[in-house]
């Protein structure tokens, strides 16, 4: 296994983990894994507290590198489930563009990437239905597609809003925000056309680790405590987001070169 794959698939342990730890030190659920959930009731709270184990425990395989294939696969099922019956539903019944667009695309993004995980050591199937199963693997990277088009999108719809993201430590602002947009947009239409796809997401996985360090990162140290502990979640969800690029960079079929 080459030095990207690993890198990549240590990434996304270290972000799946990083988000299990955060359920210990901040009330309820986090949003980006169930919505709604951070006032879960004190003598529920032990729900939260699985959750956390659940996804440090799954993290900590995936980062050893050791029987982590059919976990990643079925963490992969869990989150579109998550994905379709929670995040879905509360992004629908609160209108139009809302705050819940962010994590409604993350958690696909992150369903994608365990998907993605899988197909590094790909489970071996002992029927008809796990080997269907196992084939809805090779979907994880449309669902990380999905969540770079839709973010690539909101950069050139909100091109202010999202450029006062930038901090201000960085000059010219929208010029980079302008420019995250067509990395973004860029990597998910190379997936779809299945052009490029090594080169471009070799990239676009420097360019999501560049954000986690400059972006990501500053805020998470400046204002630990935002929405109780929301910008550790971007680092981690980026980590998460990085690892999954490089990844996709090196399972890459030949004729999607």
């Amino acid at each position: 296994m080459n030095t990207y794959m690993n890198l990549g698939r240590i990434f996304f342990a270290i972000g799946i983990a990083g988000i299990g730890v955060l359920h210990f030190f901040y009330p309820g659920i986090r949003p980006i894994i169930i919505p709604e959930l951070k006032n879960i009731l004190s003598n529920l709270s032990f729900i939260a507290y699985f959750i956390g184990v659940l996804l440090i425990g799954a993290g900590f395989l995936i980062a050893i590198g050791k029987k982590y294939s059919s976990l990643s696969l079925l963490m992969g099922i869990l989150f579109f489930l998550l994905f379709l019956f929670g995040h879905l539903p509360t992004f629908l019944s609160a209108g139009s563009f809302n705050s819940y667009w962010v994590n409604i695309n993350k958690m696909l993004a992150l369903s994608g990437g365990f998907l993605v995980v899988s197909t590094i050591d790909p489970p071996k199937p002992g029927n008809r239905f796990m080997e269907l199963v196992v084939k809805t693997g090779s979907l994880g990277k449309y669902l990380f597609a999905i969540m770079l088009y839709n973010f690539g999108v909101g950069h050139f719809n909100n091109l202010q809003g999202v450029s006062n993201l930038v901090p201000k430590y960085i000059p010219f602002p929208q010029f980079w925000t302008f420019l995250g947009g067509v990395a973004l947009m860029g990597s998910a239409i190379s997936i779809f056309s299945n052009y490029k796809v090594k080169l471009i997401l070799l990239l676009l996985g420097l360019n999501l680790f560049i954000w986690l360090l400059l972006l990501h990162l500053y805020y998470a140290i400046r204002f630990p405590d935002w929405q109780e502990g929301e910008n550790f979640i971007g680092v981690l969800s980026c980590l998460c987001f990085c690892g999954t690029a490089l990844i996709i960079s090196q399972t890459a079929s030949k004729r999607m070169q």
